[in-house]
């Protein structure tokens, strides 16, 4: 039996491990107010919108006739959260470091509850999907074995799944709930119907923050340097090689802590083309708009991301084949400040009661027409025309003749951007 008393003894002596644990287990409450900040930077066609999110079409047909690609614009999204219900009209703001340039006060407009009314959406009678998605991904002279994934609309309707699209729906981030109307008690957002004030491309978030209002506790806190927005990024590099392959290139940003590569095409017969940097057999165009570091150092370990040291990548052939005009995005992603207030007392008896919790999170993104010179884009456009065709490449050429890329939206993709 003396097995028996053992048990018991070890049995015991996790019994009272664990209430002397559940007796030191801090208490937490709150917090009262949580504050998000998203801070992206944007070149390439995604700059030409001003800094209020995506390109204007005026901006957009102008790049492609042959100027403005080297703008740098960026959008700050601010998204306020808390517990309390003011006694009147909630009102709030956040009074930003000189350093944004983007005014004294930027007001948090508490939006308007109207009652949703679902759309009506009526297919007609008797229809028929038709066309057809093809999906690469991986950087490489060549697509690997198994690519591409080939969705057919009109099977898919019908119940028939092609082999691997359960693995593009796989989940690659942590999903990110912020402040919501939904999720809290009063709700304020910046830019609203009331004030789009843009950042400019030189604003900054270094410097001393301050949110105040009827509904919030008082958040106040500073960001240094290296809590920025992330630094530009561009295209060194934007060919198409000898062998049909595609070939890009970009600077290291500071701070970024991996990228992604996507690129969407189609082709006349109604099938579109996507690909993704990601060596993992999923669609990197369900990876989420931001991430947090954990996930980025996971995604980067499994592939799905490139590594903060990447600074190059080539397309498959298989799929400029397939894709003879495509756009191509690239991601810089940068994780995440995190900040609570008051910090965590050391001693775990002691209550931490937060008032409030701040999450910075960035990104920087930049893109163009897969193979066609954005102008300024790695030095003056005759040169870097010149480094293309040394190279092999046919970079700067549309392969219908007409100027710019826009020949290439209008000819290739039947004047649409797939997927965009």
């Amino acid at each position: 039996m003396q097995w028996v008393r053992t048990t018991a003894l070890v049995a015991g002596a996790g019994l009272l491990a664990g209430g002397a644990e559940a007796q030191t287990k801090q208490q937490v409450t709150g917090p009262v107010a949580t504050y998000w900040m998203s801070a992206q930077t944007q070149t390439g066609f995604g700059a030409m919108g001003g800094g209020g999110g995506g390109p204007s079409m005026g901006a957009m047909m102008g790049a492609m006739m042959g100027g403005g690609g080297s703008n740098v614009s960026k959008t700050l999204n601010l998204q306020l959260g808390t517990s309390r219900t003011p006694t009147g009209e909630p009102t709030a703001e956040h009074l930003p470091p000189a350093a944004l340039r983007a005014g004294q006060s930027l007001p948090l407009v508490t939006p308007r509850r109207t009652p949703e009314k679902p759309e009506a959406y009526h297919l007609p009678e008797n229809y028929k999907p038709k066309g057809k998605m093809l999906i690469y991904w991986g950087c490489g002279e060549h697509a690997k074995a198994g690519q591409p994934i080939v969705i057919d609309f009109a099977k898919v309707a019908a119940g028939q799944m092609p082999p691997g699209l359960a693995a593009l729906s796989a989940q690659f981030g942590t999903s990110m709930k912020p402040p919501s109307p939904s999720r809290n008690t009063t709700y304020g957002e910046w830019p609203n119907e009331k004030t789009r004030t843009s950042v400019p491309g030189a604003g900054s978030l270094v410097g001393d923050h301050l949110i105040r209002g009827t509904y919030t506790p008082e958040i106040k806190f500073a960001l240094a340097a290296q809590q920025d927005f992330l630094g530009p990024l561009n295209l060194t590099k934007n060919l198409v090689n000898a062998s049909g392959s595609g070939q890009i290139a970009w600077n290291a940003v500071s701070n970024a802590e991996g990228y992604l590569a996507t690129a969407v095409g189609a082709s006349s017969d109604e099938t579109v083309v996507m690909w993704s940097s990601s060596e993992v057999q999923a669609s990197g165009f369900a990876m989420p708009d931001y991430l947090n570091s954990a996930d980025i150092q996971r995604l980067v370990a499994s592939k799905a991301l490139m590594a903060p040291t990447t600074t190059t990548c080539t397309i498959p052939v298989e799929f400029t084949k397939a894709a003879p005009q495509a756009m191509v995005q690239l991601a810089a992603y940068g994780g995440e400040t995190n900040i609570s207030y008051p910090p965590r007392p050391s001693d775990p008896k002691v209550a931490w009661n937060i008032d409030w919790t701040l999450k910075v999170r960035y990104k920087s993104l930049t893109g163009g027409m897969l193979g066609m010179e954005m102008p300024g884009m790695g030095g003056d456009d005759d040169g870097d025309a010149r480094r293309g065709d040394a190279q092999g490449g046919q970079q700067g050429k549309s392969p219908f003749g007409v100027p710019g890329v826009g020949g290439a939206i209008l000819k290739g993709l039947g004047g649409r951007l797939p997927g965009l």
